[in-house]
C-alpha cells in the first residue's frame, strides 16, 4: 500500500500571481479551450465565476493562479484567446499543505491517493479522480463504489 513519494516543495508558501479578466462576450466552448491552454502553459489553477457587468450584462470572471515567471505567457494567452481588452494581476502568497502520494490497492487495481500533511500527520486524503473513473468504466461499476473501496482500504491501513 505505501509507495511514498517525497513531498513536492512547490506546494508550501508559494509566491504566486492571481490574474483575472471580466468577459461578457465569449462562448462557453471558448472558455473551456482557454482553460486547457492556461493549464498546459503552467497555470496552477484556473476558474470561472458568473458575474454581472455594467448595464446588467451577465458575464464571467476568469481567474488563474500562476508563478511570476509565467505572467507573460498567461497574458499572451488571455489577450489572444479571449475577448478581453485588459488583464488585472496581483501578487499573493499561497500556503498549501505538504503533499504526498500513496498507492492503495483495491480489488480492481491500484489507486493513487493524494494526502495533505499538516504538522507531520495526514490531514486530508483524496483519491485521484481519473484513476477511479477509469476503474469504474472498465469494470462497469458505480464511481461511488470505487471511492468507497479506496476509503475502506485506507481505513484498514490506519487501524
Amino acid at each position: 500500500m505505501n509507495s511514498y513519494r517525497p513531498p513536492n516543495e512547490e506546494h508550501i508558501d508559494n509566491h504566486m500571481v492571481k490574474m483575472e479578466v471580466n468577459l461578457d462576450d465569449i462562448s462557453g466552448e471558448w472558455l473551456g479551450y482557454v482553460m486547457d491552454m492556461l493549464f498546459n502553459a503552467g497555470a496552477n489553477d484556473v476558474f470561472y465565476t458568473p458575474i454581472y457587468m455594467k448595464k446588467n450584462r451577465p458575464g464571467v470572471l476568469l481567474q488563474l493562479l500562476c508563478r511570476e515567471e509565467a505572467i507573460d505567457e498567461m497574458k499572451e494567452i488571455l489577450l489572444q484567446e479571449t475577448t478581453t481588452l485588459g488583464i488585472r494581476y496581483y501578487p499573493l502568497t499561497v500556503h498549501r499543505m505538504e503533499r504526498i502520494f500513496i498507492t492503495v490497492n483495491t480489488k480492481w487495481g491500484p489507486v493513487t491517493v493524494k494526502q495533505g500533511i499538516r504538522r507531520g500527520e495526514v490531514f486530508q486524503s483524496s483519491p485521484e479522480y481519473e484513476e477511479c473513473r477509469q476503474i469504474a468504466e472498465t469494470h462497469a461499476i458505480p464511481l461511488k463504489q470505487v471511492y468507497e473501496e479506496v476509503w475502506s482500504q485506507l481505513k484498514k491501513s490506519d487501524g
